[in-house]
């Protein structure tokens, strides 16, 4: 039973941490992939393929910029978009 339950979690964090949970908590704040972008000098696209590549991962990425937009991301939304990204900010 303890398994199930594993799995359970593990398959509703990554429902929960998705591209389209990233969009909707940005929407709900009245904004979107590019306006988050543009408002932080990043370029749209490049935004929207870290949220895809990143979402619901459990290691951080190594690459700066995409640490960035993720870090600005998680902030932006108020919650962390990988686990331990916000803890890492120093």
């Amino acid at each position: 039973m303890k398994e199930t339950t594993r799995v359970d979690e593990q398959r509703q964090r990554e429902r929960v941490m998705s591209r389209r949970y990233v969009q909707a908590r940005l929407i709900e704040r009245d904004s979107n992939f590019r306006r988050f972008a543009l408002e932080h000098d990043y370029l749209p696209r490049t935004v929207t393929q870290v949220v895809e590549r990143w979402a619901g991962r459990d290691e951080l990425p190594q690459g700066m910029l995409t640490f960035r937009i993720l870090r600005d991301l998680s902030r932006a939304i108020g919650e962390e978009v990988i686990p331990g990204i916000l803890d890492e900010v120093a």
